[in-house]
């Protein structure tokens, strides 16, 4: 995949919720893809809003077990780009790992809209796993239409934010928010594996659905 252009992987700044609970990225959403798309021999861009050392969740840290499978990835968690540096660059594919965190950054940044939009545009692959789509809340289509619209995604769902008990410290719940844009949501159980790949969008609903998510990566960029 030499020829490919880059994928971003694009991971969340934000250390906090709303009420200064700690929060993160999620580690095992960015682990263990990147570890998929390294062993494909896919050329990396990893970037955050902010750049340097991304803010993991408490409750993702890894066993000494997954720390020494891992360590690469945490590695190149420790020194990020700022997304300002390079979303305008081509990319054959954006991917957005979750953690709540990507709650109160994603959405509101115009540079994560932006680098998703220039990809779509371009016929990238848009993807995201978790709490990831949220970036895709203020991203649009070229006819100004909410890049969700009409297309079926999965995401961490409301039932999931409930059973963890995150529902109202979340600014919006995120399934919802995607179906009120025109996404159709295609749910799976809680918890349990689930990828939904619609065109150019790849979505994951959690955690567990990682590693297919990447797996569903790889298989379109193969196309």
């Amino acid at each position: 995949m030499a020829d490919k252009a880059p994928l971003l992987m694009l991971v969340t700044s934000a250390s906090q919720m709303g009420q200064g609970q700690q929060t993160g990225l999620w580690l095992e959403e960015f682990a263990v893809p990147y570890l998929a798309f390294r062993k494909a021999g896919i050329e990396l861009v990893i970037a955050s809003p902010r750049g340097g050392k991304i803010p993991v969740d408490p409750n993702s840290i890894p066993t000494d077990e997954q720390k020494a499978q891992w360590q690469d990835a945490i590695a190149a968690l420790q020194d990020t780009l700022p997304l300002e540096r390079v979303w305008e660059r081509d990319y054959s594919a954006v991917f957005v790992p979750g953690g709540h965190g990507t709650m109160f950054d994603m959405p509101d940044i115009p540079l994560v809209a932006g680098v998703l939009e220039r990809t779509w545009a371009s016929g990238g692959i848009v993807s995201a796993v978790c709490h990831g789509p949220a970036a895709l809340v203020s991203a649009r289509k070229e006819d100004g239409s909410p890049l969700v619209q009409n297309l079926s995604f999965t995401a961490f769902t409301n039932e999931e934010e409930r059973e963890v008990g995150l529902d109202t410290a979340m600014p919006f719940l995120l399934q919802s928010r995607l179906e009120e844009l025109g996404g159709k949501a295609d749910i799976g159980e809680r918890f349990s594996v689930k990828v939904v790949r619609d065109g150019q969008l790849i979505t994951g609903q959690n955690p567990p659905s990682s590693a297919a998510t990447a797996e569903a990566v790889l298989a379109a960029l193969n196309d």
